[in-house]
């Protein structure tokens, strides 16, 4: 059900809900994975390319210490902020990965990378703030940062840049406004991996204006082909000041239910989001914070099997997109989604009609293709879709098989 629907039931039963949640879309990733999942409860022969979770079981190390932890009764309340080891641990993680030293009190673990979003924009923001977004972005930036008040202000990237950072760009949307800046690598859609270049140019903004540099990384270990993540918190101390590094477990250690994710950043926000956390989730859970540790203390090996499996899937995936007529994918470098332009195919007759937009073009391929995938729209990139490749080989190349018939078959207009 969607917000408007809720309202209006609400409404026929007297009960009255706030304006906020009228603006509040549901996530449509998370949508259409359901509507998926609906269709094949229903034997309808559907295959998902629209989920954004590793299709990978937790490593048994990882699942090991969780036991452990419950079966030594490690069940009760912890710190608002997380346990003091696993903040440790983290501090440990952001030196080793990300050349940047934080002190345990500038850390907070939270119930998931996109609840410490959610909190750093309720702390950070007013009314009348702004907060600028490169696009294509992850769904839930715009709506996270509207819901605090602020506004969105969205900066287009270029393709043919692979669409890594511009700050030329970025420069052109700051105003005494702006708060913060929004960065994703490796990115969910594109899998742009941000050069180091344009990082840097990034920070001399947000130190020369005076804003935060918010850095999302939970795909950072997930690159290709001699990719490296670059995290401005470690550029300078100058850089560390004017950032914040978000991250969690979800996508490099297959945690995804598990919902652990923290922030490493200034003193002042972080103690802030401490307050802010204590009146809504408080801690998060307890044993999941001890294998946590173990996650983070694990060889990378416990993680490259799965990157190199999502490699060889995305050459396969973006090969076989590039062969369809109409249809051209860039190489992604990080993450696990191709995003290929399809706005050659709109205006094409299909049979849901006309193919006009990202979003007919899913319903048609919904309808004639059984496959699932996410429209570009949601993203702040019309002309696109994100096919998830955390998915098995052969769904890969059943699906881009089903795909080509149905876009052979759409008719010119």
């Amino acid at each position: 059900m969607n917000a408007k629907a809720a309202l209006d039931e609400a409404s026929a039963t007297k009960v009255r809900l706030s304006e906020r949640i009228t603006a509040l879309r549901p996530s449509p990733t998370l949508a259409i994975t359901a509507k998926a999942r609906e269709l094949r409860a229903q034997g309808v022969d559907v295959i998902g390319f629209g989920a954004g979770e590793p299709d990978f079981d937790t490593p048994e190390p990882i699942v090991r210490a969780a036991q452990e932890a419950l079966e030594e009764g490690f069940t009760h309340y912890t710190a608002v902020g997380g346990i003091q080891e696993l903040k440790e641990a983290i501090a440990r993680k952001l030196l080793r990965d990300n050349d940047t030293a934080y002190r345990p009190e500038e850390i907070i673990v939270t119930v998931g990378a996109k609840q410490a979003f959610f909190s750093v924009c309720q702390v950070l923001l007013d009314p009348g703030s702004e907060v600028i977004i490169p696009s294509p972005y992850w769904v839930s930036y715009v709506d996270i940062v509207a819901l605090a008040g602020a506004k969105p202000v969205v900066c287009p990237l270029k393709e043919e840049k692979g669409f890594d950072l511009d700050p030329e760009a970025v420069e052109r949307c700051v105003t005494p406004a702006t708060r913060a800046v929004v960065l994703n690598s490796p990115s969910n859609p594109t899998g742009a991996v941000y050069s180091r270049e344009a990082m840097e140019a990034i920070v001399r903004l947000a130190v020369k204006h005076g804003f935060l540099v918010v850095t999302d990384e939970i795909y950072e270990k997930i690159v290709y082909d001699g990719a490296v993540n670059v995290c401005p918190a470690g550029l300078s101390e100058e850089a560390r000041e004017h950032t914040l590094v978000i991250n969690g477990f979800s996508k490099v250690y297959a945690m995804m239910g598990w919902r652990l994710g923290f922030a490493a950043g200034p003193k002042p926000v972080i103690d802030a989001l401490g307050t802010f956390q204590s009146q809504g989730t408080a801690n998060p859970t307890s044993f999941v914070q001890k294998a946590a540790v173990v996650a983070i203390d694990s060889p990378p090996s416990i993680f490259e099997p799965m990157v190199r499996e999502f490699r060889r899937r995305r050459d396969v995936i973006v090969e076989g997109l590039n062969a369809i007529q109409g249809v051209y994918c860039t190489i992604p470098r990080g993450a696990f989604y191709a995003f290929p332009r399809v706005d050659d195919l709109f205006g094409r007759e299909g049979s849901t009609g006309k193919i006009a937009s990202s979003e007919g073009l899913c319903q048609y391929l919904l309808e004639e293709a059984k496959i699932a995938t996410v429209p570009g729209s949601v993203f702040g990139a019309e002309g696109y879709l994100r096919l998830s490749y955390a998915t098995s080989m052969e769904n890969i190349q059943k699906g881009i098989d089903r795909m080509a018939e149905a876009v052979a078959r759409l008719r010119p207009a």
